[in-house]
């Protein structure tokens, strides 16, 4: 028994020694000490070169740190490991560097938007008020938002989800092919082009005016594509046995789509229709186009100039007074409320509807 343990760690240790791994490591406390050193250098350099942007000093206590994170794993754990934990170092640098820029971005939009930001900003428009002048609110721009983002879902999400429907399930020779790269090429047309669109065709054409509707016929323009992509990729994650399943007990095609694959898959599609219309709904270019803003409440979008939330930072912050700033700071932090909202309800949609274990 002595002999056959023996014999089996000489087996262990052979491959350790060929590999030529080290069994040293560095102390857990090793890399946030080399962080917050990396930080003070960082910071002492850029005050001794004269850098004047907290961004730069932040890029060197990062580089800083990867490089001595790399060389002294190397000298203490070897090279293999080395080169493992400057992979990790650049993971972390990267997510850091795309978060910074998040949360101070979110940061200085609830610090300067909670200055006017409450109750009678909210429930209040603009009316003969002159945007120099303090007071006022965006209720009018709260509704034209809802309103035209909501005839928008209407037009664009039935289209979208029929769309991708008949590319997975039905979709096969030129057709298809023609409608998957029209699909592909209005997902990245601008939304000024969209915007063009519409004005020249219901507005120039057809001799309609400025509406919530016309900017929300933009804006589903700008959805449908981001519809279709996000339901097609869920449609094509149901698994074909759940199909031939169904179709082995008889059920017809259209049944089994409707009773087994969108089911299956409407967790997925509720998230993409709601990060599509989170998409549109900061979309500045069309709405300014075509629905031109208005300064009183106005709840028919069929008819008349409307105002919304991105159109209204927008004029706010054109007009250069303090009192505007402060209203548009305001309903910037209004509308990444509302996309929050937006999101956390195709959270809770997404799991309210996934298929249960079990079932």
């Amino acid at each position: 028994m002595t002999v056959a343990t023996s014999h089996r760690h000489r087996k262990v240790a052979e491959p350790r020694a060929s590999l030529g791994l080290k069994q040293s490591r560095l102390p857990r406390w090793t890399l946030p000490v080399l962080a917050l050193a990396a930080v003070g250098a960082g910071c002492g350099t850029g005050l001794a070169a004269g850098l004047d942007s907290t961004v730069q000093w932040g890029l060197i206590a990062a580089l800083l740190f990867v490089v001595v994170t790399f060389v002294l794993t190397a000298a203490v754990e070897g090279t293999r490991q080395a080169k493992d934990r400057l992979a990790t170092s650049v993971v972390w640098t990267a997510f850091l560097l795309a978060v910074v820029p998040l949360a101070s971005l979110l940061w200085e939009t609830v610090a300067r938007g909670t200055k006017v930001l409450d109750g009678y900003f909210l429930s209040h428009s603009m009316g003969t008020l002159p945007d120099a002048m303090p007071g006022g609110g965006v209720y009018h721009a709260i509704i034209g938002t809802l309103e035209q983002v909501g005839l928008a879902t209407l037009i664009a999400a039935p289209l979208g989800l029929l769309t991708a429907i008949y590319l997975v399930e039905y979709g096969r020779g030129t057709l298809a092919k023609v409608v998957t790269f029209f699909v592909d090429v209005m997902t990245g047309i601008p939304s000024i082009v969209a915007g063009l669109f519409v004005l020249s065709v219901w507005i120039l054409i057809l001799g309609f005016g400025p509406s919530g509707f016309a900017g929300s016929m933009a804006l589903a323009i700008l959805m449908m594509p981001v519809v279709v992509r996000s339901t097609e990729e869920m449609l094509k994650l149901v698994p074909n046995e759940l199909r031939e399943a169904s179709l082995a007990l008889g059920v017809p095609k259209w049944r089994t789509v409707l009773k087994v694959v969108l089911p299956t898959s409407i967790g997925g599609i509720t998230t993409g229709v709601m990060l599509a219309i989170a998409r549109i709904t900061g979309e500045t270019a069309p709405v300014l186009l075509l629905v031109w803003g208005a300064k009183t409440i106005n709840n028919n979008p069929f008819d008349g100039a409307q105002q919304s939330l991105p159109l209204y930072v927008f004029q706010q912050w054109q007009q250069g007074s303090d009192a505007s700033y402060d209203r548009a700071w305001a309903a910037a932090l209004v509308l990444i409320a509302f996309v929050m909202v937006l999101n956390l309800v195709a959270r809770g949609i997404a799991r309210w509807k996934a298929p249960k274990a079990g079932r």
